[in-house]
């Protein structure tokens, strides 16, 4: 990397060109929709889009995946999209009509957003009455509501990019009543509740089996989002799928996400198990819940909090890190870790008059997106258009969610899960395997079977086929 003496006569300091030249070489990492803040990685222009009807391979670092968008962070979230169609939480045609409408227009968060937030709308509006004035079958409604809070999901994550950043609450809360409707109208409907955390509470959605003896205890999965993702991925990684093999199944928003991140400005916590411990509390209150047998996930980022809730909480009898993350922290572009250091005044001086003025359009958006997560006051800043003049404050917590130090402190058996090109944190989920000191498992998915990059994208299913088979043969009775 390229060093030279800041305009403050720093000689360990970087220049302005430097600094921006390795921010926009990671902003289409930076700018995926579904982890934490990637390394550098070389961004194709927007608006170069080739549109659906053209299936070709992407450039690294993604190789074999389907190419939607030029840009490597649209793409990415056209992926997810597409993706949760085996799980009926989108639809392929509607996906790609959607990609379709934003090349031809010019791929921008303007047009993502507009494009992504006109299908849900259009979801969420009830169906048309039959020819004798019936409304439609619940499970019509009930699907269109899981399409529409997957639309609502893609346009929620540019939001802070378009011309009206302060739309980012009502997104989110359009998404959550379509997740909401979704949930009332499953077969049995979800148990709703709000599990004291602190001053608030965490909502959650407690879902159980198709024809469920209510007094047979069952194992239960905790599904942990991450940094960015909303409920309705939680239904494509791991609801769907508990449901099929007669488990119970929990979803929660935590600090720093849904509606604690976006209605009451609740950053994240480096303290994830004084968030689980609720909720194993709350669980264990019901009759239809094996309290022997509750195993936590986490996807995304969500592999970097469950690793330290599992430190910390005895009672959680299996883990699973969906990659295994240590520190979300050395994902961020070393470009911008290394303005950080333990001197606030310092670290934002050299934020705000080095690299701010020079921030393009397309990299504000994601300095306001990724840091938005750790602090109240950048979440309040990027909703009114500005990029934060505080970076200390978000980059130290987003510094104290490492977990290398906790991890040989976990009991439970744990699978870390990585994946083939995985852009946001190469190389952490083998070195989390190797900081294991419990039963442990460590699964790669491959490009073989189209179930690379972060998440496995493309193979929801292929995903959750190998979570839920370990987790059987772990918590097998």
């Amino acid at each position: 990397m390229t060093r030279a003496q800041t305009s403050h006569g720093d000689p360990s300091g970087i220049s302005r060109r430097a600094a921006l030249t390795g921010l926009a070489a990671g902003a289409g990492a930076l700018a995926a929709g579904a982890g934490a803040a990637g390394p550098a990685v070389a961004a194709a222009p927007a608006g170069t889009g080739t549109g659906s009807g053209i299936v070709k391979a992407a450039p690294d670092p993604a190789p074999g995946a389907v190419e939607l968008f030029a840009d490597p962070g649209f793409n990415f979230a056209g992926l997810f999209a597409l993706g949760a169609a085996g799980m009926r939480a989108s639809e392929v045609g509607e996906v790609l009509t959607a990609v379709d409408a934003i090349n031809a227009a010019g791929p921008s968060e303007q047009t993502f957003t507009d494009t992504f937030r006109g299908c849900g709308d259009r979801l969420a509006t009830p169906p048309a009455a039959g020819r004798h004035g019936r409304e439609a079958p619940s499970q019509t409604r009930r699907f269109r509501a899981l399409r529409a809070a997957q639309y609502y999901a893609q346009a929620l994550f540019y939001v802070l990019g378009t011309e009206r950043p302060g739309d980012e609450e009502e997104v989110y809360l359009a998404g959550r009543r379509a997740w909401d409707t979704f949930t009332q109208l499953c077969s049995p409907a979800a148990v709703r509740a709000k599990v004291p955390y602190g001053g608030t509470h965490l909502p959650v959605w407690f879902f159980r089996p198709g024809g469920a003896d209510p007094s047979e205890p069952r194992p239960t999965v905790i599904l942990t989002n991450g940094s960015d993702g909303q409920n309705v991925d939680m239904w494509t990684y791991g609801v769907s799928a508990a449901l099929d093999r007669g488990w119970n199944a929990l979803v929660y928003e935590g600090p720093g996400q849904g509606q604690l991140l976006f209605v009451e400005g609740i950053p994240f916590t480096s303290r994830w198990e004084k968030v689980v411990g609720p909720l194993i509390d709350w669980l264990e209150e019901r009759k239809d819940v094996d309290s022997a047998r509750i195993a936590l996930t986490g996807l995304s980022m969500g592999g970097n909090l469950v690793a330290r809730a599992a430190a910390f909480e005895p009672r959680i009898a299996a883990l699973v890190c969906q990659p295994g993350c240590l520190s979300p922290w050395l994902a961020f572009p070393e470009e911008l870790r290394d303005v950080v250091t333990a001197d606030k005044a310092r670290t934002n001086r050299r934020w705000n008059d080095e690299l701010v003025p020079a921030l393009t359009p397309r990299l504000a958006h994601t300095v306001k997106k990724r840091l938005e997560i750790f602090s109240g006051e950048a979440l309040r800043e990027a909703r009114a258009g500005r990029v934060l003049t505080d970076l200390w404050t978000p980059a130290r917590l987003a510094i104290g969610l490492d977990v290398t130090a906790v991890v040989p402190k976990i009991k439970a058996p744990a699978l870390v899960l990585d994946y083939d090109s995985e852009q946001f944190y190469p190389g952490q989920p083998k070195q989390m395997y190797d900081l294991l000191r419990s039963r442990r498992e460590y699964v790669k998915l491959t490009e073989a079977t189209g179930a690379q990059l972060h998440c496995s994208p493309m193979a929801p299913q292929q995903h959750c086929d190998v979570v839920f088979d370990w987790l059987a043969d772990v918590l097998h009775r």
